[in-house]
């Protein structure tokens, strides 16, 4: 006979184990785990005898974990179980066979598509004239572009930028109407070097800072590709970005261009998800989406994929920070795997490196400035180090000293933070607005449009804000919080100082910030700031402790968990002013 129980194996089993010379398996879940007995009958039942014992022994027993009761234990029969000990031979699995069919499956679920069209460009002699050096100066002096061909065999030419609107779209008159109508002068760096790029048909990752044009890069091309394919039935763009809030304002953005009659529709969670659907229904041609709902309305069969020609991955890399990786690896399945894929990022980490490498095809790619990270030199940063207890004195001291015409965005860490400080300034008498991922989608948008038209002059929020946030006008950022990364420090910072304005960002540090002094310290020397001696002294006092940390070697299980245990922030032990 092959027994089972169900209940959380323990310590015990292994005592079971060699006292009766059965093997046993552990098979655990959630609240409960088979522990299943192999051997020979004899061996088995001795197992069995041995197992029941203990869970009668109510006073010793600890092959459950507390909160569960030996009674609720249940011993059923297991007929599936190998009756000898003997290792089980199983045929060898046939990879060549599975790829092999896989690759013929899928073939066949994307033969009934028409053929897709990539190559729209026409260099203008003007462009093709450009001598290298020519090209390289220009480069240099437009904020140091870097372009690369990620294209493993065989590299391919490099398309010369444009430097006016009309290098770019001379043959496509829709589009240059539309640029005459918004009032551009010029094209920005990024969109210089990544339109030719695009237009030639290649994939592209493009990197540069939030607020540098990278929208409007990826979204003229995409007008001109979806005019260019065979008559479709479903949407030819979809673009993929993480938060609400920059959904819809890339909406608004796509909203500034009429082309061709296409038709657009913002898929967010927290929208009407019944209007979100009958638009979608009603047929559009791009499709602007957080990746939570898009995944929704595509697993209910409610929106069709299958004729989406033109991908763009928008801030790549805060969708890998905020976990949507599963979501986008469904979605991008359902596309066909000839598209053209553009990824977007202002970073350039591991993560995005993978997610570029498994959904990106012999991609080219862009980045103004450098690969490394830098906050914006047109910000001034300051640092001061308090006490926890200390924050929201050195706020409201901010705040009481604010001129007229300043406006501040105040970070915080969660969204707890977020509606306990704006509640205290509300009750100080002064204007504020919250914005986090909590808040109804109607009050996110209101809080929104009120910091960006003035009638509050202070916006507490977390990260949400940190990405995408088209507020020109910002004096301040105040990091009450410091981030969870420095990557998010970088961004925070560059919610001001832009559009040739200048800035300032105030981040308060605390004892338990200790482990990001190295890298603040990195970011404020590149970008020509000022190190307090006290974050030096708070980099080497972590790094000795890292360096002890690592000589005493890993703690065992029954050990403490960190310096102060649960998973909590290592604080300074040193800390002082």
């Amino acid at each position: 006979m092959d027994y089972c129980i169900t209940g959380r194996g323990g310590s015990k089993i292994r005592e079971i184990e060699e006292s009766s010379g059965a093997r046993i398996k552990i098979n655990s879940g959630n609240y409960e785990g088979e522990v299943v007995i192999f051997g020979s009958s004899d061996v088995q039942k001795k197992a069995k005898e041995m197992i029941d014992d203990l869970i009668l022994d109510n006073g010793s027993c600890d092959l459950f974990e507390i909160g569960v009761s030996p009674s609720d234990v249940v011993v059923c029969l297991n007929s599936l179980a190998p009756s000898s000990t003997a290792p089980v031979s199983l045929p060898p699995i046939d990879w060549a066979s599975i790829r092999q069919n896989r690759e013929k499956y899928e073939a066949l679920k994307w033969q009934d598509l028409p053929p897709l069209k990539k190559d729209f460009y026409i260099e203008e002699p003007s462009v093709a004239s450009r001598s290298a050096e020519e090209v390289k100066a220009w480069r240099k002096t437009n904020n140091n572009i870097f372009v690369d061909d990620l294209k493993e065999d065989g590299k391919r030419s490099i398309p010369n930028p444009v430097c006016t609107f009309v290098e770019a779209f001379q043959h496509y008159p829709g589009i240059m109407e539309n640029i005459e109508r918004v009032g551009f002068s010029k094209p920005t760096p990024i969109q210089s070097q990544a339109w030719p790029i695009i237009l030639n048909g290649f994939d592209l990752i493009g990197i540069a800072q939030t607020g540098t044009g990278k929208t409007l890069a990826y979204l003229l091309p995409g007008f001109i590709h979806m005019d260019q394919q065979h008559k479709r039935k479903g949407p030819g763009m979809l673009v993929l970005t993480p938060t609400r809030e920059l959904a819809l304002q890339i909406e608004a953005e796509c909203g500034k261009y009429s082309y061709k009659g296409f038709k657009s529709i913002c898929i967010y969670g927290g929208g009407d998800r019944k209007s979100q659907i009958k638009v979608v229904s009603g047929g559009v041609d791009i499709v602007i989406a957080t990746p939570g709902r898009l995944n929704d309305l595509q697993m209910n069969d409610l929106i069709d994929l299958r004729s989406i020609t033109y991908l763009v991955l928008d801030e790549a890399d805060r969708m890998l920070d905020m976990g949507f990786e599963p979501q986008i690896l469904k979605i991008i399945l359902d596309i066909r795997p000839d598209r053209q894929t553009i990824m977007t990022s202002a970073t350039w980490p591991t993560g995005v490196r993978r997610l570029a490498k498994s959904y990106l095809k012999d991609p080219m790619m862009v980045y103004v400035g450098t690969l490394d990270l830098a906050a914006v030199n047109t910000v001034q940063q300051h640092v001061l180090f308090v006490q926890e207890e200390e924050k929201k004195a050195y706020v409201f001291d901010f705040i009481h000293n604010m001129e007229p015409e300043d406006k501040v965005l105040i970070f915080v860490g969660k969204k707890i933070i977020a509606d306990d400080l704006s509640s205290d300034l509300c009750l100080r008498g002064i204007a504020v607005q919250s914005l986090h991922g909590d808040r109804e989608q109607q009050d996110r948008e209101e809080a929104l449009q009120d910091f960006k038209d003035g009638r509050v002059r202070i916006l507490v929020a977390t990260d949400l804000a940190s990405r995408g946030l088209d507020v020109h006008d910002i004096t301040h950022v105040f990091n009450y919080d410091f981030p969870r990364n420095i990557e998010e420090y970088v961004h925070r910072v560059g919610r001001t100082g832009r559009a040739g304005r200048s800035g300032a960002s105030v981040t308060l540090v605390t004892r338990g910030d200790w482990k990001m002094a190295s890298e603040l310290i990195h970011i404020l020397e590149r970008a020509g700031q000022e190190v307090p001696e006290e974050l030096i002294l708070m980099a080497e006092r972590y790094e000795k402790h890292r360096l002890e940390k690592e000589a005493a070697g890993p703690r065992g299980r029954g050990g403490r968990r960190g310096a102060l245990g649960g998973g909590r922030r290592e604080r300074d032990p040193n800390w002082h002013f």
